[in-house]
């Protein structure tokens, strides 16, 4: 009966919004008021199934056919239940209070059988309440379940408009992690640059004086000391490689087009460089593609026996495309140690491709695509 019950409330629900459906229906074709009554209609379905509301899809060819199921279902469904339901009031007020009504016009129940007596109340009234509950218990809860189901299965988002919108919501959060890496890279960057590395510089200097003050200092001293400076020495310059290879200072001080001028202009082959309009692009994209260009022309100078190299670098949306390309003899491939696979681990790290065509002869041209924005 609590199922019957909740089934026949959920029916009751439906009836006045079925018939608001026909008389509001241009209505409801606008934005706001289709999304509250897609909204209204899932809150209920779902409550009804025992789950939390999905969002509203977003497609007006399922909300037509949902429109046309919900008035053809709601309407009848909501009429007999308001039928069942004010015929069962009927029956609990005319069973304890028949007396009330006038001899000559007695109550009626169960198909206009007049209530003269107690007995005829009780029985009559008895029965119908049986017969409604049972007419209730039956099909009251599959129509309910019925409507439940092709509310939600026309209005909540489709399993590919579930993954369109999850694949959009991936892109919009690997466009923050993408902003929060180039800030944390910028920041340890400036760190190591201007304390950790400050402070090797500022040891170094005071053991190279301390070398000079002492001249005559114990061998054993003198060694100690000579080791201790020609260590720092070696840790500033271990400390500037890793750097340079975590977040080059170039980019930081001339941005992408800069670092990528100065890479051209010192990569050993005549380099032709070709910028376009690259709008803002996340850190941790401009440390890829400089180390994949810087790589790459690296690979031309060493390798491809080329005579001139050219970089392109685009904004396609939000890609970013990066090509190098040389004439020389071609034949490259990652795994000759020529460091294309580096270029691809580091691309791949960002969700990137890298594709490199080299036949032999050539020409040789390393495509590097990253993403860099939502």
């Amino acid at each position: 009966m609590r199922r019957a019950w909740t089934a026949t409330v959920y029916l009751l629900g439906i009836l006045p919004t079925a018939v608001a459906s026909v008389l509001a229906f241009a209505l409801l074709w606008l934005p706001v008021p289709r999304r509250r009554w897609a909204v209204l209609h899932l809150r209920r379905a779902a409550a009804l199934r025992g789950g939390p509301p999905p969002p509203p899809t977003a497609r007006l060819d399922r909300y037509l056919p949902w429109l046309a199921v919900h008035t053809a279902i709601g309407v009848p469904a909501g009429l007999l239940a308001l039928y069942c339901l004010g015929n069962a009031l009927l029956a609990a007020v005319v069973m304890p209070l028949w007396w009330l009504f006038p001899a000559a016009d007695p109550p009626r129940l169960l198909i206009e059988v007049a209530v003269t007596g107690w007995a005829s109340a009780v029985v009559l009234g008895a029965a119908q309440l049986a017969i409604l509950a049972a007419v209730a218990a039956v099909l009251f809860p599959p129509l309910a379940a019925l409507h439940a189901r092709v509310t939600l299965a026309g209005l909540a988002p489709s399993a590919a408009e579930r993954l369109a919108d999850r694949v959009a919501e991936l892109t919009r959060t690997r466009a923050d992690v993408l902003d929060a890496h180039g800030a944390e890279l910028r920041r340890i960057e400036r760190d190591l640059h201007d304390g950790t590395q400050a402070r090797l510089v500022a040891i170094a200097m005071r053991l190279a004086v301390a070398r000079q003050a002492l001249p005559d200092a114990p061998p054993a001293v003198a060694d100690l000391l000579r080791q201790a400076h020609e260590g720092t020495e070696e840790a500033m310059t271990e400390l500037r490689e890793v750097v340079r290879t975590m977040y080059p200072p170039i980019l930081a001080d001339q941005g992408l087009a800069g670092a990528l001028r100065a890479v051209a202009a010192r990569g050993g082959v005549p380099a032709d460089l070709d910028v376009g309009d690259l709008g803002a692009v996340p850190a941790a994209v401009e440390a890829v593609a400089y180390f994949a260009v810087a790589e790459a022309l690296t690979n031309v100078a060493k390798h491809s026996r080329a005579s001139r190299a050219t970089v392109r670098v685009r904004r396609a949306g939000d890609r970013l495309l990066v090509e190098v390309r040389d004439d020389g003899a071609g034949g490259a491939s990652e795994h000759g140690g020529t460091g294309l696979a580096g270029i691809r681990r580091r691309t791949e790290a960002l969700d990137g491709r890298l594709t490199v065509t080299s036949p032999p002869g050539g020409p040789t041209v390393v495509g590097v695509e990253l993403p860099c924005g939502s």
